[in-house]
C-alpha cells in the first residue's frame, strides 16, 4: 500500500523561511519522491525537487531489516525566502515499484495550498479634487482618501479623529465605470441667514435645496466673486473662515474598496466624507489607520486640517527694471497647511499685465515690465476649504540704463527732477520692505 500525507501550513509572510514536508507510508519499495508546483489554475505543474531513490544510500539499508515494517519516509523542500510569487498550491508525487513487475511503478500524491501574505509598503492620506474653489457662502462637502498599497490581503481600514474612532455610515460600492473617489453632496445643512448673499438666496430657503445639485449650479469661487465680491470693500479683513451654522453634528459618509495589482497585492481606497464646518474642523486631526494579519501593530497616516496662515512672498529680482520679467512667488506659509490651497493673483484697481483679471498658480510672472506698472500693487488670495488669507506686495520699477531714455530725457532734465524720482523709488523701496 501506499499513502501520502501533507501537513498543512499556517499562512507566512513575506521574507520569512518555509519547509513543505511530504509524509508517506508504504510497505513497498520506493522509486522517487516529486514536488510540483501548481499554476493556471492547475493547468501547468512545475517540477521544483526531485529525489530518486535508485541512488539513495539509506534504500538499501533499508532492505536489511529482517522483519517487514511500515516504512516512513518524509521529503522537505525548504524556501528560505518566501515571495508573494510562491503563492499557491504545491503537490508532492510519490513512486513505488509494484509489487509484480519492477517495471511498473505505483503513484500517490498530495497536496497543500501555500497562504504568503504581505504587509501593506505605503499609506497616505489626502484630500479629493484639492486644490478647488470653496465656496464660504455655502455649506460643502468635504472627502478624505486614504490609500494603502502592497498589502496582501486587503487590509482593514479605519478613520479616527482626534485619536477617537469615527462611527461612519457605509457607501455602497459606485456602479463599474464611474469615479470610485468623486466626493458626491450628500446633504446641506442650514446655512446662516447673515451670511447668505442676495443671488444665493433668491433661489429657495436656505437648507431646503436639492441634495445633490446639478452641473448647472454656480458653485466655488467664480460664482462667489460674480454675485458678491465686487459689493466688499477693500477694507476687508485679510483672514476670512467660512461662517455658517451646523444645526447637528456632523454625520460622516464612509467607502472601502480595493483593486488587484499585477504582482499579487491590493491596493485599498477608504474615502470619508462629511459636510465641513470650518469652525470645528479647521485644526481637527484626521487619521487613517490599518489593520493587517501581517503587521503586529496598525499602520497609520495622518494629517491636520488647518487652513492658510501668513504667506511668504518672494519678489526676483529684488531690483526690477523696466524690461525685465518679474517673478512673484508664494514660498509657503507660517504654518503647515491642509489641504492643499488655491492661488489667485489680481492686480489692485486694473487687470494683470497680460489683460487678464485674475491668475491661479503659486507664482505670477510678469514679462518685460514697462515703468507703468512702477508702484503697482498686487494681491495674492490663498485658500482652501477651511478658510482664506490674503496678502500684497507692490512692484516698484527702477530706470533701465541699457534702454534709450525718451525725447524729454534727451534735452536734460532737471537734476531736481532726477533726484526727485530717486527719492520716490527709494521711498517706495522702504514701503516694500515694511509691509
Amino acid at each position: 500500500y501506499l499513502t501520502v500525507s501533507i501537513e498543512p501550513l499556517p499562512p507566512v509572510v513575506v521574507g520569512d523561511a518555509v519547509t513543505l514536508k511530504c509524509n508517506f507510508k508504504t510497505d513497498g519499495k520506493m522509486r522517487e519522491i516529486v514536488w510540483y508546483r501548481v499554476t493556471d489554475g492547475g493547468t501547468i505543474k512545475q517540477k521544483i525537487f526531485t529525489f530518486d531513490a535508485m541512488f539513495s544510500t539509506n534504500f538499501s539499508q533499508m532492505e536489511n531489516y529482517r522483519k517487514r515494517e511500515d516504512l516512513v519516509y518524509q521529503s522537505t523542500v525548504r524556501l528560505p525566502e518566501v515571495r508573494i510569487s510562491d503563492n499557491g498550491p504545491y503537490e508532492c508525487h510519490v513512486g513505488i515499484y509494484d509489487r509484480a513487475t519492477r517495471e511498473k511503478v505505483v503513484l500517490a500524491s498530495g497536496n497543500v495550498f501555500l497562504n504568503v501574505m504581505a504587509p501593506p509598503t505605503s499609506i497616505s492620506v489626502l484630500a479629493a479634487d484639492t486644490p478647488a474653489p470653496f465656496s464660504r457662502y455655502q455649506a460643502q462637502n468635504f472627502t478624505l482618501v486614504c490609500v494603502v498599497s502592497g498589502g496582501k490581503p486587503a487590509p482593514l481600514v479605519y478613520f479616527k479623529r482626534d485619536g477617537e474612532p469615527i462611527e461612519a455610515t457605509p457607501l455602497p460600492e459606485p456602479p463599474a465605470g464611474a469615479s470610485s473617489w468623486a466626493p458626491r453632496n450628500l446633504l446641506l445643512r442650514d446655512l446662516d441667514d447673515t451670511k447668505v448673499p442676495k443671488s444665493l438666496a433668491a433661489d429657495g430657503e436656505p437648507g431646503m435645496g436639492n441634495p445633490f445639485p446639478t452641473a448647472d449650479s454656480p458653485r466655488g469661487l467664480a460664482a462667489e466673486r460674480d454675485s458678491v465680491t465686487e459689493s466688499i470693500p477693500e477694507t476687508v479683513v485679510s483672514r476670512e473662515f467660512p461662517r455658517w451654522v451646523h444645526m447637528a453634528e456632523p454625520i460622516y459618509y464612509f467607502r472601502h474598496t480595493h483593486a488587484p495589482v499585477s504582482d499579487g497585492t491590493v491596493e485599498a481606497r477608504a474615502t470619508l466624507t462629511w459636510t465641513l464646518n470650518p469652525q470645528i474642523d479647521n485644526e481637527a486631526l484626521f487619521s487613517c489607520e490599518v489593520k493587517h494579519p501581517a503587521l503586529s501593530m496598525p499602520m497609520q497616516s495622518e494629517v491636520t486640517l488647518v487652513a492658510p496662515k501668513g504667506p511668504k512672498i518672494t519678489m526676483t529680482p529684488t531690483r526690477a527694471r523696466v524690461g525685465d520679467t518679474v517673478r512673484i512667488l508664494v514660498q509657503g506659509f507660517q504654518n503647515e497647511v491642509f489641504p492643499e490651497p488655491l492661488f489667485t493673483w489680481t492686480r489692485v484697481g486694473s487687470r494683470l499685465l497680460d489683460g487678464s483679471a485674475e491668475h491661479d498658480g503659486k507664482e505670477l510672472v510678469l514679462e518685460r515690465v514697462p515703468a507703468e506698472l512702477n508702484g503697482s500693487m498686487y494681491r495674492c488670495t490663498a485658500q482652501n476649504p477651511l478658510g482664506s488669507t490674503d496678502t500684497h506686495t507692490r512692484l516698484i520699477v527702477f530706470e533701465n540704463p541699457n534702454i534709450p531714455r525718451g525725447p524729454e530725457d534727451s534735452n536734460g532734465s532737471l537734476p531736481g527732477h532726477r533726484g526727485f524720482r530717486f527719492v520716490l523709488a527709494l521711498t517706495l523701496t522702504v514701503i516694500l520692505e515694511l509691509t
